[in-house]
């Protein structure tokens, strides 16, 4: 991709599935790469596993539901860095369960998670990333936040607000040359989303069912994320602003 090379990106979620392998995309492209998680010990897994030194590659344990030590992190990384050119909005967090059957505070912490977490990380990088010139801001959605998704009605609900707020972001911003563009995996093969349906009937007919309505007939890997990610983080994506992407084998189609 052009203009990926000496770049600096945040990733969020970055030590788990998909996380993972934005964080190696970018640092295969030349990036380097500001990781924040919630789980310390993932973090120091991520850089063992990515072969990647602080040079490189800067983690950050965070949980980004809390404002102020969301804007700590970002802060430590532009002074490691000098610079903060991307933000990859990846972190998200679900359980499997009909509406009615979740309480407030499960709601609470969903959306803690999946709505209030990006709207943090917005807050605390786009200061920087328009005084640096502009850049790129990656938000990763859902198809769910998209086309709703049986058992995912709280988490459904964040996504497609994460979905109006990119497109908002990307009007506000433009005037700073900062491009703001989605990205909505469709069933994803990780950790997540096996804890998602858990061992019980419900969310393994949900498990199974996805992968008969999948066209491609299988379930999205964690590596069939990061390139459109990258190419939206890219200078080939330049003249891209507000669009939202769907990744998911056809399972949802538009246009």
């Amino acid at each position: 991709m052009r203009g990926l090379n000496n770049r600096v990106a945040i990733v969020t979620g970055a030590a788990g599935g998909i996380g993972r392998e934005i964080c190696r995309r970018f640092l295969e492209e030349g990036a380097s790469v500001i990781a924040l998680d919630v789980n310390a010990e993932s973090l120091k897994q991520l850089s063992l596993d990515l072969k990647a030194d602080e040079a490189r590659l800067f983690s950050v344990a965070v949980d980004i539901t809390d404002y102020n030590k969301v804007k700590d992190a970002v802060d430590r990384g532009f002074a490691k860095y000098g610079k903060i050119d991307i933000l990859i909005n990846n972190a998200g967090w679900d359980v499997a369960a009909p509406f009615l059957k979740t309480e407030p505070d499960l709601w609470d912490k969903i959306i803690a998670i999946n709505l209030k977490g990006p709207l943090n990380l917005h807050k605390a990088a786009l200061p920087h990333i328009i005084a640096g010139g502009g850049g790129k801001v990656v938000n990763v959605a859902s198809d769910a936040g998209r086309v709703g998704s049986s058992g995912e009605s709280v988490y459904s609900a964040c996504k497609g607000g994460l979905i109006a707020f990119s497109k908002t972001m990307a009007r506000e911003c433009a005037r700073d040359n900062v491009r703001v563009n989605v990205v909505c995996p469709g069933p994803t093969d990780t950790a997540l989303l096996r804890s998602f349906v858990g061992d019980g009937e419900y969310g393994q007919k949900i498990y199974e069912g996805l992968k008969r309505a999948i066209p491609l007939k299988r379930l999205g890997q964690p590596e069939d994320v990061p390139g459109i990610i990258a190419f939206l983080a890219s200078d080939d994506a330049n003249f891209m602003t507000g669009q939202v992407i769907s990744v998911s084998g056809g399972l949802t189609m538009n246009g």
